[in-house]
């Protein structure tokens, strides 16, 4: 199995082995991922649930063929960081500089082509 989707297997193996399904119910780990003892499974085993099919079905998605998969363990929204753009690289927030409107302006004249003098800010 390629290495991409490993972690949050082994997550997702370790909730349901200490889950109320397996641990009290004695129920198989492949019973406790069917319907209906899915909705009793944790909320967190749940996402992590959802989060390997979508990465089993990332690793097909032609999309995705030639970056693969992010990893889950390098997630930045998991560490805590906030997430850029989707498409246009960086925001266009942390180069826009802030002003309190205090500021002197400056005024330059320039020549035109034709002759015109005007007034650049």
């Amino acid at each position: 199995m390629p290495s991409s989707c490993k972690d949050i297997r082994a997550a997702l193996a370790d909730c349901l082995r200490s889950s109320d399904c397996v641990l009290v119910q004695r129920n198989q780990p492949n019973d406790c991922l069917r319907p209906p003892l899915l909705e009793t499974l944790p909320t967190r085993c749940q996402q992590l649930k959802r989060g390997y099919g979508d990465c089993k079905r990332g690793m097909i998605d032609m999309r995705k063929r030639f970056r693969g998969n992010q990893p889950i363990a390098v997630s930045k929204e998991l560490e805590g960081e906030k997430p850029g753009q989707l498409y246009a690289g960086a925001g266009f927030a942390s180069a826009v500089k802030a002003t309190s409107g205090d500021e002197d302006l400056k005024v330059e004249t320039v020549v035109g082509v034709d002759g015109e003098r005007r007034v650049v800010r």
